[in-house]
């Protein structure tokens, strides 16, 4: 096999630091800020927290735009350390990536939708308060469905990416593993959410992308605190 030289070991670190700032951003966006401002059964409660704390949900915006342009740039990356092991999986592995960039951008626009409705503009005075919340409702909404559509291409590029990581020989055989496991938790998580009403309230979905958050985690911190092994490593000198 052919060890990644000093160079890439530095590119390892790039991809695993940029890697640790989508996570971070990922779960700022998605999690933290949703579960702050957003009620689901209750559009009075959610908008007034929106609201009130609009700043937050502006906020929430921009982190996605950078974690989104972050999804753009760590797959180059890791192409380059990863093409050598197979040049036509690392290119999957960056197009299904790259394909959920544009989707998610898009996808943006709802949040700018509610914005728009929560704003002072004089053309919204001929809207009921519940009018107005329903319409919140139906972006945010949109929103989350927009979401769901991106996360097949989420969990798709961790297939590739996994199998590129297993076959690698200087990365965890495990992590690989996980990653592969990773992608068709994602996806099993889009069939169930699209075609079962309830899915959310049967507690799969908590349990089925657990060893693609593992994989995910342990690729980042993997590449940022170790690194890859060197043919100088290997050898023990």
């Amino acid at each position: 096999m052919t060890y990644p030289t000093n160079s890439d070991k530095k590119t390892a670190r790039i991809a695993g630091a940029l890697y640790l700032m989508l996570c971070a951003a990922g779960f700022f966006y998605l999690r933290y800020v949703p579960s702050k401002l957003i009620v689901r059964d209750d559009p009075s409660v959610t908008v007034s927290h929106i609201i009130a704390s609009e700043t937050l949900f502006r906020v929430g915006i921009l982190v996605g735009i950078i974690g989104y342009i972050l999804f753009l740039v760590l797959p180059m990356v890791l192409y380059k350390l990863l093409s050598p092991v197979n040049k036509m999986h690392a290119i999957l592995m960056v197009s299904l990536a790259v394909v959920s960039v544009p989707v998610s951008l898009t996808n943006l626009l709802n949040q700018f939708a509610v914005l728009t409705l929560i704003g002072k503009a004089n053309y919204l005075l001929v809207f009921e308060a519940e009018e107005l919340q329903a319409r919140v409702m139906f972006y945010l909404d949109c929103y989350r469905n927009g979401n769901l559509l991106a996360s097949v291409f989420w969990g798709l590029w961790l297939f590739p990416f996994g199998y590129l990581v297993f076959k690698s020989g200087f990365l965890p055989k495990l992590i690989g593993i996980l990653l592969m496991m990773g992608c068709f938790g994602y996806v099993a998580n889009f069939v169930g959410r699209f075609l079962i009403a309830n899915y959310s309230d049967l507690g799969i979905s908590s349990y089925i992308t657990i060893p693609g958050s593992l994989g995910e985690l342990g690729i980042c911190l993997w590449l940022l605190i170790r690194g890859v092994k060197t043919q100088t490593e290997a050898s023990g000198k």
